[in-house]
Parts: structure tokens; C-alpha cells; sequence
């Protein structure tokens, strides 16, 4: 009797901490930077050449130059008008505000670069597992992304329109939906 009771208490314990960990991730992912938009916040660099930096100002050195506009990176911190991010690499540092816009890109399973020339990522006619696969992208492939419905972005990737599942894109949140 006291065995299964214990398991009882076990169980009870599992939904509570399950719960709060869910309210948890649920107010991470409503926190607002002093800017009043939402962090973490996924951004792209708006141009050909920007410095990340060790701190947030001009004052502090250049760790790492960007040379590729559109790339997507994620806001995880601000300060005045300037803006940590975070790469699909994990690189992080300080970039102004006024380099980055909102429009929104991705890349294709970042993770997987290097797993060999059979990984892919397909993307396909409709926002389905079954519709038709339009093209195959390789890990790393940037693509601009029109909308996001939580589990499927609709993307462009070298001219090609199609549909991407989110959860192989590093670029949007799972679950995350705009137009």
C-alpha cells in the first residue's frame, strides 16, 4: 500500500515540476527586451559587411566580420541600440541595431553539414509530409522565408518556392507561425 502511494506522490511530483517547467518556457519565450519586441528573436544582418563585437559599443573590438546579407541570427540580449546575437553556429556578440532587419531567412539543418552528401533537406510543394518534393537543399543552404505556420515555412531558396518543415531550419522557433 505504501509502495503505491509513494508512486502516486512520484507521479503527482513529475506533473507538478512538468507544469512549471511548461510556465517556465511559456514566460521565456514572452519576455520583451527594452525595445518592447520579444527575446530570443530570430533577425537578419541588412548588410554585405557587419562587425560582431566583444561588448555593445563602437569602443569594443571586432571578434568577427560578417560578409553575407539576408543571414539569419537570433537576438538574445539588448542594450541602448545595440543587439547580442547569436549565429546558427553558436557564435556570439554585439552588433547595432541599425544592421539588422526584420525581415526573416533560415538556413537548412545547419547541424547536419558534414553527415555527407545523401543529408538533405526537402523542400516540397505543399505544407505537407506527402506532397512533392520540388528540391533537395543541402545543410547550410540559405533561403528567405515568406510565412511560418508552426510546423512549415513557405521559402525561397535560389528561386525555388517551396515548403520547408520548420524543425529542419534553423531560422524559426518551433511552433512559431507569422506571415
Amino acid at each position: 500500500m505504501r509502495g503505491k502511494a509513494l508512486k502516486s506522490c512520484a507521479i503527482v511530483a513529475i506533473g507538478l515540476m512538468m507544469a512549471a517547467a511548461s510556465a517556465d518556457l511559456a514566460a521565456a519565450q514572452a519576455a520583451k527586451g527594452p525595445s518592447g519586441l520579444p527575446l530570443p528573436r530570430f533577425v537578419t544582418l541588412k548588410s554585405k559587411r557587419v562587425n560582431l563585437r566583444i561588448g555593445p559599443s563602437a569602443d569594443y573590438a571586432v571578434s568577427w566580420l560578417y560578409l553575407k546579407q539576408g543571414l539569419p541570427v537570433e537576438i538574445i540580449q539588448e542594450y541602448d541600440n545595440w543587439r547580442r546575437v547569436r549565429d546558427a553556429d553558436g557564435t556570439e556578440g554585439w552588433v547595432n541595431q541599425s544592421l539588422l532587419s526584420g525581415q526573416r531567412s533560415a538556413i537548412a539543418a545547419p547541424w547536419m553539414k558534414g553527415k555527407g552528401k545523401a543529408v538533405f533537406v526537402n523542400m516540397r510543394r505543399e505544407s505537407q509530409p506527402s506532397a512533392a518534393v520540388i528540391a533537395k537543399l543541402q545543410p547550410g543552404v540559405m533561403m528567405t522565408i515568406k510565412e511560418c505556420t508552426g510546423d512549415w515555412c513557405l521559402a525561397t531558396a535560389d528561386g525555388t518556392e517551396g515548403w520547408v518543415a520548420q524543425s529542419e531550419i534553423w531560422g524559426a522557433y518551433p511552433g512559431e507561425a507569422f506571415k
